[in-house]
């Protein structure tokens, strides 16, 4: 399967052209002909008979990248001064940062939100530790936690790796869910270490989210610290994909007028998010493929003998375990993790959610009638007349995701520990 170019593989490249009538075309028509696509061409300065030109263009990859560079090099009278990479622009000097609520513009305002004025709310604190989640940014800090041993498709990459894919995680709760999320790249892969660290640091925060974490590893750690604290434990490669996959299911299954305890479901991968699914799919109640292994593994031929009203999710990425295209040919519905295709199961469709009916719930754990819960809202915001074969699950972007999960979770919590009193909100 040939990828197609894409934003991820960006780039902007510096010419110094011949000011003449056909220069911009002859750009244009040689990324075109090097399979690159043009998103952006700005004549940024001229000189005599000369012209500046930024090019941006998608590529397939860096090799390809640097094909579409050599193309433009070739083109007589053309001169390539700067190449730049655009997603690692993005990253210079990291992605997120840590700003201040409150103003400091003077001696009062410094006197309240730090000495002496601050001394008094941490006595409060010290004499009713639960008020932390009221007075601090416990009640709206979620711990993004990592050892960097099972990164995006890259896998033991370590802790420094890491850390920009953390940064990503922390500025889509951000984003999403008005959630601060810090990145926390542990440099140990030590199930003790890592337990123990982050019951270290729980004091800070109001969930603790796990992510990139090696099988079978990531399940102890999740075991072990829900055992240990008094703060939702979620480690999304597991139960965030869960929930997005039943939601698409679920959508998917109304497409074929079936319903989730008549289907059979043959699943390919048993790692930390084809488990969870398993788990969440049975907790829930299946002529369905889920894919969560490698790529490559399925052929259209294989798809062609599942029996009629088929549905395949070939969630491994970036390269699907079937072919999108030859799977469509005979499937009913099909998904995969991939954004140039229908019916992307994307996680971010549930952690922000998740989280922020968590923290606004002020939970002290995370169950699977949660999860579930978040399910079937997320399932339920793409309303019976849009359901369709290629729209089983709402875009990231789309309004409402984020606040029906939040509300969903933050239901199911209240229901499982009673109403809140109030008494958490009452100012001093």
């Amino acid at each position: 399967m040939t990828l197609a170019p894409s934003v991820s593989y960006s780039i902007t490249v510096r010419l110094e052209v011949a000011s003449r009538g056909r220069a911009v075309s002859e750009i244009t028509r040689a990324v075109e002909h090097a399979g690159g696509v043009v998103t952006a061409l700005d004549v940024t300065a001229g000189r005599g008979d000369r012209l500046r030109v930024d090019v941006t263009c998608a590529a397939r990859g860096e090799d390809h990248a640097q094909a579409i560079v050599a193309a433009l090099a070739g083109i007589d009278g053309v001169t390539v001064h700067k190449v730049s990479d655009r997603t690692f622009l993005l990253h210079l000097g990291g992605k997120i940062e840590m700003r201040s609520k409150v103003p400091l513009r003077n001696r009062d305002d410094l006197s309240m939100a730090y000495t002496p004025g601050v001394g008094r709310v941490a006595t409060a604190i010290a004499e009713h530790p639960e008020d932390a989640r009221r007075l601090t940014i416990k009640r709206n800090s979620v711990a993004v936690v990592t050892d960097g041993s099972a990164v995006l498709g890259l896998g033991n990459i370590g802790p420094y790796a890491a850390l920009p894919v953390m940064e990503g995680k922390a500025a889509l709760f951000k984003r999403f869910a008005d959630i601060d999320a810090w990145p926390i790249c542990l440099d140990s892969q030590d199930t003790d270490e890592i337990v123990r660290t982050v019951q270290l640091i729980a004091p800070g925060f109001g969930g603790i989210n796990l992510e990139d974490i090696s099988a079978p590893r990531c399940f102890e750690v999740e075991r072990r610290l829900r055992d240990l604290l008094d703060i939702p434990v979620f480690h999304d490669d597991q139960h965030g994909t869960a929930i997005v996959v039943m939601a698409a299911l679920t959508n998917a299954l109304r497409v074929v007028g079936k319903k989730l305890p008549e289907v059979r479901i043959a699943m390919a991968g048993a790692g930390a998010a084809g488990t969870a699914v398993l788990k969440l799919l049975l907790g829930a109640g299946a002529t369905q493929f889920i894919g969560l292994s490698a790529p490559g593994i399925l052929s259209g031929r294989d798809i062609a003998t599942m029996a009629g009203h088929s549905i395949v999710f070939a969630l491994a990425n970036p390269e699907p375990e079937v072919d999108p295209d030859a799977a469509m040919e005979y499937a009913a519905v099909v998904a995969t993790g991939r954004s140039d295709y229908p019916n992307q199961i994307n996680n971010v469709l549930a952690f922000p959610g998740v989280f922020r009916g968590l923290l606004d719930a002020q939970s002290r754990y995370i169950s699977d009638e949660m999860l579930i819960a978040a399910a079937q809202a997320l399932a339920d915001v793409v309303s019976p007349d849009e359901i369709g074969p290629h729209y089983i699950i709402p875009s990231v972007f789309h309004p409402d995701v984020t606040s029906s999960v939040a509300a969903a979770v933050r239901d199911a919590v209240l229901s499982a520990t009673g109403p809140d009193d109030g008494s958490a909100e009452l100012d001093r």
